[in-house]
This record gives C-alpha cells, sequence and structure tokens, in this order.
C-alpha cells in the first residue's frame, strides 16, 4: 500500500487540515481529507501520516510506503532529527507505534511537485472547514 500524505495551514498557526491519497494492492484509492481546526503546519503533517497509518492498518496491509513532501515528519520518522517540539512529541511516538505493525514500513521525501494529489486533499480540507471526509474509488481509467 502507498499512501502520499500532506498538512496545510494557513497562517502556522492557522486554519489546518490534512490529505491522504492511498492507493491500495488491489487497486482502489482511498482519499481522505479532514479538518483540524486551528493549529501549525507540522501538527496537520503528522495528522495526515497517523490517519494513512491508521487505514493501512485497518485495510490489513503489510507492506506500507508512506510518501511526503515534509523534510521535517520525513527525517523524524526516519531518527535523523530529533522530535523537539512539546505538541509533535506525542503525535511522532503514536506514528512510531503504528508503523511497528508494518513489517515492511518505509516512508520516503518528495518534492511538493510529487505530492499534488495529497496536497489538494489538505486543502480540501481548509476550505470546507469542517470534518473527515473519506472517498474509495478505482482508477480504471
Amino acid at each position: 500500500m502507498t499512501a502520499y500524505v500532506d498538512g496545510a495551514s494557513r497562517g502556522n498557526p492557522g486554519p489546518a487540515g490534512y490529505g491522504v491519497y492511498m492507493t491500495t494492492d488491489s487497486g482502489d484509492i482511498i482519499e481522505v481529507s479532514g479538518y483540524l481546526g486551528t493549529t501549525t503546519n507540522n501538527v496537520a503533517e503528522y495528522s495526515g501520516l497517523l490517519e494513512a497509518l491508521s487505514i493501512a492498518r485497518a485495510e490489513g496491509a503489510t507492506d506500507v510506503e508512506i510518501i511526503s513532501d515534509s523534510l521535517l515528519l520525513v527525517n523524524q520518522m526516519l531518527g535523523k532529527f530529533r522530535v523537539k517540539h512539546e505538541n509533535l512529541i506525542p503525535l511522532y511516538k503514536k506514528a512510531r507505534g503504528l508503523a511497528s505493525y508494518f513489517p515492511n514500513f518505509s516512508i520516503r521525501h518528495t518534492l511538493r511537485a510529487g505530492n499534488k494529489e495529497a496536497d489538494r486533499l489538505a486543502n480540501l480540507a481548509v476550505d470546507r472547514g469542517e470534518g473527515r471526509f473519506v472517498e474509495r474509488h478505482r482508477d480504471d481509467l
């Protein structure tokens, strides 16, 4: 399972949301957008990661690849950067715990241009200003 994750915050802190664009091994596409209220961009990024890991676990995935345009998030999850901010420590611990459920977990960085769908979903969440939306479909084009 591959998941593109992103967070958006307008103001940092400001109105924030996350987006997750996942492809399953069976060819399904799962799109999730969630509004977070007022928070920072880094909290929104972690919220997207946590959503993706939770869905992957519920789907019974064993192989999970996370792709993010947040260098901070990726390097913290890889153990290259320490998690210093008190708001991120519990999110990081939860993400590490969820990641441990997957025998084959990986996370990598991409440039913003490589994360367009998750970015679109994160901004859609902020535009809506409420709720969590999940859509599942197949891309049979």
